[in-house]
C-alpha cells in the first residue's frame, strides 16, 4: 500500500503553523493529548538524560520531558515554526523550566546537532507531516544524533488498523485540501525498521475512526 505525498512546501507549512500557533490547542491539542501521554510513558525519560523533541508544537511534550529530565538533564526542541516556538517558550518560561530547555527552529531532515548527542527522541504527530521521501531521511537523522542504546518514540497517524472508510475519506481530504489536512497516515513501525531501528514496544490507539501508532524503538 502506498503512502500519500505531501505537496505543500516547507515555506507554506511554516506560514500555516505560524498563523495557527496561538489557537492550535483548540484545534488539535485535546485529541493529541492521550496518544502523546502514552508515548511519553513508553519513552520513560529519566533524570539527567539529554532529550530531543522534533516538532514540539505548543510545548506540552517539552514540559513533560523537562520535568522528567530534571535539573541534571537537558531538553532540546526543534520545530519548523517560529510561532510555535514563541508559544512554547512562553509556556516553559511561565513554569520556570527554561534553565534546562533549548528551543530551536529547524527542519527534521537536517538536525543541527552532533552525532550521538541524545539519550532519547520524541516525535509526536510530526513524522506524518513530512513528504514520503523525507521520512527515511528524518529517521536517519534520528539514528545519527542518538547515542548507542538510545531510544526514539514515534506517535503518528497510521495506515495500519483503523476504519477503512474513515481513513479513505481522510486521505481524500488530504489530497484535495493539503493546506488544511497536511498530515496523513503512514507506516510507522515499518519505517523505523527500514531505518535500522530495533522495535522495543508498539501499540495502536483509535482516534475518530483513524489509527494512531505509538512505537518505541532503540538504536
Amino acid at each position: 500500500m502506498s503512502v500519500s505525498r505531501v505537496t505543500r512546501s516547507k515555506t507554506e507549512a511554516r506560514a500555516t503553523y505560524d498563523r495557527i500557533s496561538g489557537w492550535y490547542d483548540l484545534l488539535a491539542g485535546n485529541w493529541e493529548r492521550k496518544p502523546r501521554e502514552a508515548g511519553l510513558r513508553k519513552l520513560g525519560v529519566r533524570a539527567g538524560e539529554s532529550v530531543l523533541e522534533i516538532g514540539f508544537g505548543t510545548g506540552y511534550g517539552i514540559l513533560a520531558l523537562a520535568q522528567s529530565a530534571g535539573h541534571s538533564g537537558r531538553v532540546y526542541g526543534l520545530d519548523l515554526s517560529p510561532g510555535m516556538s514563541r508559544v512554547t517558550r512562553s509556556r516553559v518560561d511561565r513554569l520556570g523550566l527554561m534553565h534546562g530547555v533549548a528551543l530551536l527552529c529547524g527542519d527534521a531532515v537536517r538536525l543541527p546537532f552532533a552525532a550521538e548527542r541524545f539519550d532519547a527522541i520524541l516525535m509526536s504527530f510530526t513524522l506524518e507531516l513530512l513528504d514520503t521521501p523525507e521520512i527515511p531521511a528524518a529517521l536517519y537523522e534520528c539514528q545519527r544524533v542518538l547515542r548507542r542504546g538510545g531510544r526514539v518514540c514515534i506517535i503518528s497517524l497510521s495506515k495500519v488498523g483503523g476504519l477503512g472508510w474513515m481513513r479513505t475519506l481522510y486521505e481524500w481530504g488530504h489530497r484535495k485540501w493539503p493546506q488544511f489536512l497536511d498530515c496523513r497516515p503512514i507506516f510507522v513501525q515499518q519505517a523505523l525498521e527500514d531505518a535500522g531501528f530495533q522495535i522495543l514496544d508498539a501499540n495502536r490507539m483509535g482516534l475518530w475512526g483513524l489509527s494512531v501508532e505509538i512505537v518505541l524503538a532503540g538504536k
